[in-house]
């Protein structure tokens, strides 16, 4: 994979670069935010992998201003920031994954080959699901809400088409994170939670018809009427 790397730690920069060599991946770095958006807007990558704390522009603009040009590239955040709110503001920013440092090698190269087999899964043939006064083109990925176009982050709309993909099924947390996250255990926050609250207030609107439902002790389940 080419990897873009913005991190202005040297001695983290240089370890992060040296095992992803060792791993058969070419890797780009940029050591601050400003240098980063030229070169992820001058150049295209499999991947990027973010830190927050950058001079020049923070990792969570630079992430925001990646996304208006590009929504496809995957993109994770190597963070020393580990709340519950730096995880949700990071995957709002438009980030496609969140991983906290110190961190086990292995786990980050498990991860970016994650984020690398979902970008590659097959176009599916034109359909569009409809539920409630919501809309969803599965080939254009385009979402309506009552006729009028809604926009959702990569991380909400790939939320929205795993509960497509398993309809009228109890979701657990933990396979919500596996799938939509790519991330195999619990992180111990309630990002699941703040992400199915935000599909909700943009396509489950309607008070008499409401779809993604809250199933106590066990998950979630959207249930198309």
């Amino acid at each position: 994979m080419k990897i873009l790397l913005v991190e202005d730690e040297p001695a983290v920069a240089q370890l992060i670069t040296k095992g992803l060599k060792e791993n058969d991946h070419q890797v780009t770095l940029a050591p601050d935010g400003l240098l980063g958006l030229q070169m992820a807007t001058a150049h295209s990558f499999d991947i990027v992998i973010l830190d927050i704390m950058l001079p020049g522009i923070s990792g969570m603009e630079l992430c925001k201003q990646i996304r208006l040009k590009d929504t496809a590239t995957p993109i994770l955040f190597l963070t020393a920031l580990g709340t519950t709110e730096n995880v949700v503001a990071g995957l709002n920013a438009g980030a496609d994954d969140y991983l906290v440092k110190p961190f086990q090698f292995a786990e980050l190269v498990a991860r970016l080959n994650s984020l690398n087999r979902r970008k590659q899964l097959p176009v599916q043939s034109a359909t569009t699901i409809q539920f409630g006064q919501t809309s969803v083109n599965l080939n254009a990925k385009l979402v309506t809400y009552a006729g009028e176009n809604v926009n959702l982050t990569s991380t909400e709309y790939r939320l929205l088409e795993y509960f497509l993909a398993n309809k009228n099924r109890v979701l657990s947390r933990l396979e919500i994170l596996e799938h939509v996250w790519g991330i195999d255990f619990n992180m111990g926050t309630n990002v699941v939670d703040v992400y199915v609250n935000y599909l909700r207030k943009k396509i489950d609107k309607d008070v008499s018809q409401k779809c993604i439902n809250t199933v106590i002790g066990r998950g979630y389940m959207l249930k198309l009427q």
